[in-house]
């Protein structure tokens, strides 16, 4: 059985399990958002959140899914009318891409097949080839196919071919569970739910911000109001953002930050790879074909397989039985795959003990 009784035990793709320590910490009295405790509360999280994402630009967070960033980042990066080029091959990809279309740009979709990651000699081929983007959009990690992009080497196609493009990424479960080099890769917008490899409930999102992006963005027009980078980023910064946060989620934000400081980024990557692995081995051990073919862009977050035969309903059954719950796929691959969400604060420990009640 699983080791919180109490609880079903979240191998989700997300959100996925919060620790009771965390949990505790929400649970404890409100505070005045404008307080000056909570404002220094405020100011340090975004103090924090730039060694997370590898940045000495502007970071900070709002009290919104990760999917509003994805609508942010277009009304305040991409000029009205303005190209943007999404290197798409699963769900979540697909999605960008029409939300660039409602907000009146014009979407354009490198396609790959669905467990396939982007290939950058097509991206410089698109690049050489045709009509240079406002912004590219990368998912580095596909949720819906387990699919973890070579974001190094695509931005640095960008930068080469059209240096020009923003490059905006879309890191809701990579973002502290696989290595991710903001300034270092040349990332202008990166984005993150709360909910996934930081392990708390969903609410928040972080981000960071190059100086570059601050700069197209004021040259934007109707970019709204509380998603504004412009004005939101300084104020949040300053530890008032613009409209009320969610207190107790705050607060538990920065004290998981401080946990992931301790357990060192880098460390944090490897365990996460560690969970990964020992998923597949799993897999392999029971002759379940992964999804993803090429191991080199296997997620470190998210593991996705062929149901091989098996019944993936009657798997997740067995699971829920023991006090554990998976997922039994993502949209069209629903009963056709399986995922398992091995993020956050999860152990392999813990991971093999839910493994073991599958089959």
């Amino acid at each position: 059985m699983a080791d919180h009784p109490d609880h079903p035990v979240l191998f989700l793709p997300g959100p996925t399990e919060v620790d009771a320590e965390l949990r505790q910490i929400m649970a404890t009295p409100l505070v005045g958002h404008r307080s000056a405790g909570f404002v220094a509360c405020v100011q340090d999280v975004c103090k924090r959140l730039q060694p997370l994402f590898a940045t000495r630009a502007h970071a900070a967070f709002e009290t919104c899914p990760a999917t509003a960033l994805m609508e942010a980042a277009i009304r305040n990066l991409v000029p009205h009318g303005g190209l943007t080029l999404h290197l798409s091959g699963g769900a979540f990809a697909e999605r960008w891409a029409k939300i660039s279309g409602y907000c009146g740009r014009q979407p354009e979709s490198l396609l790959s097949t669905w467990g396939s990651p982007s290939d950058p000699d097509a991206l410089v081929a698109r690049l050489k080839h045709g009509p240079h983007p406002a912004a590219v959009m990368i998912t580095h990690n596909e949720t819906s196919t387990g699919v973890l992009q070579p974001l190094q080497q695509l931005a640095a196609v960008v930068h080469e071919h059209a240096p020009q493009a923003l490059v905006i990424v879309d890191a809701v479960t990579s973002l502290a569970g696989a290595e991710l080099q903001f300034d270092a890769w040349g990332i202008d917008l990166a984005f993150a739910g709360t909910q996934k490899c930081l392990a708390l409930p969903p609410g928040l999102t972080v981000y960071a911000l190059s100086e570059r992006a601050m700069q197209e963005a004021a040259k934007v027009t109707d970019r709204g109001f509380l998603l504004d980078f412009v004005r939101a980023v300084p104020d949040t910064v300053a530890g008032k953002p613009l409209a009320t946060p969610c207190v107790p989620l705050v607060l538990a934000l920065q004290h998981q930050l401080r946990r992931i400081e301790q357990e060192g980024l880098a460390a944090r990557w490897q365990r996460h790879r560690a969970m990964r692995d020992a998923t597949h081995a799993f897999a392999a051990s029971h002759q379940i074909a992964p999804y993803v073919s090429n191991a080199a862009a296997r997620s470190m977050t998210v593991s996705c397989f062929h149901a091989s035969g098996r019944d993936v309903k009657q798997m997740a059954e067995r699971a829920s039985a023991a006090g554990y719950k998976i997922d039994q796929g993502y949209g069209d691959l629903k009963g056709k795959t399986f995922r398992i969400g091995h993020m956050g604060d999860h152990t392999v420990a813990r991971l093999q003990q839910c493994l073991a009640t599958l089959l």
